[in-house]
């Protein structure tokens, strides 16, 4: 489990308890309304918390459509595959699942990475190589 889920579920917890902490103080139909809303409140996060990793990839997959415009009007002809960081295994949870990385069939040994807001707004953000690299067909 990365840090950043036991910050959320800490969070969440410590929401919960506060909320069921309330519901103890009051009395009657206040009670059960606040006992209520703490339910919906879990099975809310539990519905975010499963459906995450699904949204994630349906924006990963948009945001490489928007990249793929961009290098096929800066890079005409050219072939790329891209790399992306499989977000949903252990060992991977530090990498941003955001930043597509894209490796031209010209530059093998040099991964661009690539960040996408929208279809017009595609920027480099930097690039890495197993090799010293002086010239970089393309950097932008």
């Amino acid at each position: 489990m990365h840090p950043i889920e036991i910050i959320e579920l800490m969070i969440v917890g410590g929401i919960l308890l506060v909320i069921l902490l309330v519901s103890f103080i009051l009395k009657g139909k206040w009670r059960k309304i606040i006992q209520g809303l703490a339910i919906l409140f879990l099975v809310s996060f539990g519905i975010f918390y499963y459906v995450r990793p699904y949204w994630i990839d349906m924006q990963i997959e948009k945001k490489v459509g928007y990249i793929q415009i961009h290098l096929e009007e800066q890079y005409p002809g050219e072939k790329w595959k891209y790399q992306i960081a499989p977000h949903r295994e252990d060992g991977y949870e530090s990498s941003n699942p955001y930043y597509i990385g894209v490796i031209f069939d010209t530059e093998p040994h040099v991964e661009y990475k690539y960040f996408a807001r929208n279809n017009g707004d595609v920027i480099q953000q930097g690039w890495y190589s197993s090799r010293s690299q002086s010239d970089l067909l393309h950097e932008e």
